[in-house]
């Protein structure tokens, strides 16, 4: 049985160690506040983008874009993983990586030959040992997201797309659906594909120079677009997964530091009636 001192130090180890979820939760609420606003603000910036880019490539329907044209045969699928650097945040990351793996798996069983990007030094962390032939590269975040981040990472995939290396790319990501809930996601980033416009209508606004000037640099916007909505979905959920993470965490500091506490009492009361017997017996023995 543990004796008094080591329970009171044990229980000393385990409040320190509730001021440190305690804090962390709070510092991520914070964050979250900040990156919620931000991915609702690129949501129907994205959306919209979309939407224009739908309108053009109706205007020019035999558009060789290289990033539009899908490719003939499909051999070799790219697979972007969006994760965080940083663990301490509940089955967030795993699930982003069990997704992609799965996804990887699937493609491979259909003869296909998979290579991967990753997004966040978790993703990279998991794949370098698992799959080290078919990773391309590491792009950690090193602190807040930003649109100079993306655009790196959509013209070094969207390079590859052109040059033939990949025929297919695909990005995986949390998106964020509330502080509670972030749901594994899996779109197709290349050949980009705008959404189909129902009906035939005059187009909203007129193109200068021409829908084929537009389009060279429409398209190369929109990829970056989607790939900083993905980053900004995943930065969203890392922030919502700690928060909750170290919201249970400090929840069973508290529930130990109950339990150790009254172990405590119970030996310390235990080691008066000893010490009482003892006293007792001493006297009777006079």
């Amino acid at each position: 049985m543990p004796s008094l001192k080591d329970i009171r130090r044990r229980i000393r180890s385990v409040k320190k160690t509730q001021q440190i979820t305690r804090a962390m939760r709070m510092v991520a609420g914070a964050k979250l506040r900040r990156a919620e606003a931000a991915v609702l603000a690129a949501r129907p910036y994205a959306d919209q983008m979309r939407e224009t880019l739908a309108e053009v490539a109706r205007a020019q329907r035999e558009s060789e874009h290289p990033l539009l044209v899908p490719h003939a045969e499909l051999r070799r699928v790219e697979v972007v993983v969006v994760s965080s650097d940083r663990g301490l945040c509940g089955a967030f990351n795993a699930n982003a990586i069990k997704h992609a793996d799965r996804l990887c798996r699937e493609r491979a069983q259909r003869g296909q030959q998979v290579l991967l990007s990753c997004a966040g030094r978790k993703a990279g962390d998991f794949f370098r040992k698992r799959r080290p032939a078919e990773l391309r590269g590491v792009h950690p975040h090193d602190g807040w997201v930003s649109y100079a981040k993306a655009a790196a990472i959509a013209r070094e995939v969207a390079a590859r797309y052109v040059a033939g290396e990949s025929d297919e790319v695909l990005l995986v990501y949390n998106e964020f659906v509330n502080a509670m809930t972030q749901r594994p996601k899996d779109v197709a980033l290349l050949p980009f594909a705008p959404p189909a416009l129902e009906g035939e209508r005059p187009l909203p606004f007129e193109i200068e120079p021409s829908p084929e000037k537009l389009l060279e640099v429409l398209v190369p916007k929109a990829v970056e677009s989607l790939v900083y909505r993905a980053l900004l979905e995943s930065q969203s959920g890392e922030h919502a997964a700690r928060m909750t993470a170290m919201e249970s965490a400090t929840r069973n500091t508290e529930e130990l530091i109950s339990s150790l506490t009254l172990k405590f009492n119970r030996a310390r009361q235990a080691a008066i009636t000893k010490e009482l017997m003892e006293i007792v017996s001493g006297a009777e023995a006079l």
